[in-house]
């Protein structure tokens, strides 16, 4: 299991905000590979480029592998929490036709 720390430079090293979906995380990481994959990169930063490219795939795996892992909580709060937009609607709905 990795550390907070470790996790915390992967989702640095792609760009990432403190929460993401796993829809961001690919986002980020097919970003930041094309922006230093080798074939792309002039030949003097080549092996720049080769290095970081590990470090990201590195990274992304990491990431990925943390979310594979993670509990999830279907509460009710926690569904909330997710969704407030629901929440609205429903308290917009239930007093929308009172006193007619």
């Amino acid at each position: 299991m990795a550390s907070f720390e470790e996790i915390d430079q992967a989702r640095r090293l792609l760009g990432l905000g403190e929460a993401a979906t796993l829809e961001e995380i690919r986002q980020a990481y097919r970003r930041m590979a094309s922006l230093h994959h080798p074939d792309k990169c002039p030949e003097e930063e080549k092996t720049k480029c080769e290095e970081l490219m590990k470090r990201l795939n590195e990274a992304y795996k990491l990431l990925l592998d943390f979310c594979n892992q993670y509990r999830y909580s279907f509460d009710e709060e926690s569904v909330r929490r997710t969704y407030p937009f629901d929440e609205y609607l429903e308290r917009f709905y239930q007093g929308w036709f009172e006193g007619i």
